[in-house]
C-alpha cells in the first residue's frame, strides 16, 4: 500500500497540549477546576429547575460530544436524519452554526452561503434535505422551525449537548476512539468541555474508529467513503484511481485533520497536506497551487470552496456507518415521547 507523504500539522500550541500534562498544566490546572466547577453548578441549577428550561411538542434528540475538536457528529446526524426519514418520520435540525459572521436565526437552504450560516449546517442541507434553522439561542431556533415547518415530527439539536435550555428526550455523545479524551483535564488545560463522568449519564455514546463499547450506552461507529467528487460539479464522481501517478494536496480545516488524512492515506493515496483551523475561511489563493493535480478535501471544507473552485478540486464523500443496535433506542425515545403526551 503506498503511504502518504505530508509534513507535521501546525496545530495550535494549545491544542498540541491537550494531549499529554507538562509543566505548563500545573498553571492551567487551577482554571479547570474553576471552569470544571461552574459547567457542573451550571447543569445543576437546570436539573434542579432553578433556570427555567423549554420544551417543545416533538421529541429532540441531541447530537455532540465532551470534547473540543472533531469527533464525526455532523456525518452521525447525517445517519440519523437518513434512518428516521426511512422510518416515515420528517426531521428537523437546528444548529448554533458556528463560526459564522451572522447572529440571526436562519433557515439553511442548499444554496445559503456558509459565511452567514456556517459550514456544518450548509453541509447537513446538502446530504439530509431536511428544513434546517440555525441560531445561538437553541429554543428560538427548534420553535422557528416548527412555525416554518409544521410537518417536522422529530428534532436533531446538532452540538447541542451543553444547550440545556432546551429540554430533550435523547442524548447522544460522539467519541473519538483515536484520540478519546486526550490528557483527560477541563479546559483550558485539556480538550474536556465536562467532566467524562458525564457521558454516564447520557442515552448513547458513538465511538467513532476502532473502539469497542465497555458500557451498555455504548456503540461502534466508523466512517467510510471510497468515491470522490468535484466541488464544483457534484455530480461528476470518480474512484480513488484517477489520483494514482498525480500531485495531489490535501486540504482540511476541521477539528481532526489528521483523521482525514490518515483515511486517505489508507484508500492508498500519496499526497501533501494542508491542514488548516476548524471552520477555516478559505480564500482563492488557498487553492493556488500550480503544480498541483489534484486537490482534495473535506465535505466541510468544498461547501465554502465550492464558489470559487476550479475543476482540480474534489471531496471525499463519508458516510456513517453504525451499529444498527442504536435504531431501536431512536425509535424508543420517540415512542416514549408521544406517550408521555397521550398520558
Amino acid at each position: 500500500m503506498a503511504q502518504a507523504a505530508y509534513p507535521a500539522m501546525n496545530a495550535p500550541w494549545l491544542e498540541s497540549q491537550w494531549s499529554t500534562i507538562t509543566r505548563w498544566h500545573v498553571l492551567l490546572w487551577p482554571l479547570s477546576l474553576l471552569f470544571g466547577f461552574a459547567v457542573a453548578f451550571r447543569r445543576l441549577l437546570y436539573r434542579w429547575r432553578i433556570i427555567h428550561s423549554d420544551a417543545v411538542p416533538v421529541p429532540v434528540i441531541v447530537v455532540g460530544n465532551i470534547t473540543v475538536g472533531g469527533t464525526g457528529k455532523t456525518p452521525a446526524v447525517v445517519w440519523i436524519a437518513d434512518f428516521l426519514r426511512r422510518r416515515g418520520y420528517r426531521p428537523g435540525v437546528i444548529s448554533r452554526g458556528y463560526g459564522r459572521r451572522s447572529q440571526a436565526t436562519l433557515e439553511v437552504t442548499e444554496n445559503s452561503d456558509p459565511l452567514e450560516v456556517g459550514d456544518e449546517p450548509l453541509l447537513l442541507a446538502r446530504r439530509t434535505g431536511c428544513p434546517i434553522v440555525v441560531g445561538a439561542d437553541r429554543v428560538l431556533a427548534a420553535r422557528g422551525l416548527l412555525r416554518r415547518h409544521p410537518e417536522c415530527d422529530v428534532l436533531l439539536s446538532d452540538d447541542g449537548l451543553q444547550h440545556y435550555a432546551l429540554r430533550r428526550d435523547m442524548e447522544i455523545a460522539v467519541v473519538d476512539a483515536q484520540r478519546y479524551y486526550g490528557n483527560r483535564l477541563l479546559l483550558p488545560a485539556g480538550p474536556l468541555r465536562e467532566r467524562l463522568g458525564r457521558l454516564e449519564s447520557v442515552d448513547a455514546v458513538l465511538l467513532n474508529g476502532d473502539g469497542q463499547p465497555t458500557a451498555p450506552n455504548q456503540f461502534r461507529m466508523r466512517l467510510t467513503g471510497e468515491v470522490f467528487y468535484n466541488v464544483g460539479r457534484p455530480e461528476l464522481r470518480v474512484g480513488v484511481s484517477r489520483f494514482q501517478g498525480k500531485a495531489v494536496h490535501a486540504m482540511a480545516g476541521i477539528g481532526n485533520p489528521q483523521r482525514f488524512f490518515d483515511d486517505l492515506r489508507a484508500l492508498g493515496l500519496v499526497f501533501t497536506a494542508h491542514a488548516f483551523p476548524d471552520h477555516y475561511v478559505y480564500t482563492p489563493a488557498d487553492l493556488n497551487l500550480p503544480r498541483a493535480d489534484a486537490i482534495i478535501m473535506t465535505e466541510k471544507d468544498a461547501v465554502k470552496c465550492a464558489a470559487f473552485a476550479d475543476p482540480k478540486c474534489w471531496a471525499l464523500a463519508v458516510d456513517a456507518d453504525i451499529d444498527p443496535a442504536l435504531e431501536f433506542k431512536l425509535l424508543d425515545t420517540i415512542r416514549k415521547h408521544h406517550g408521555r403526551k397521550a398520558a
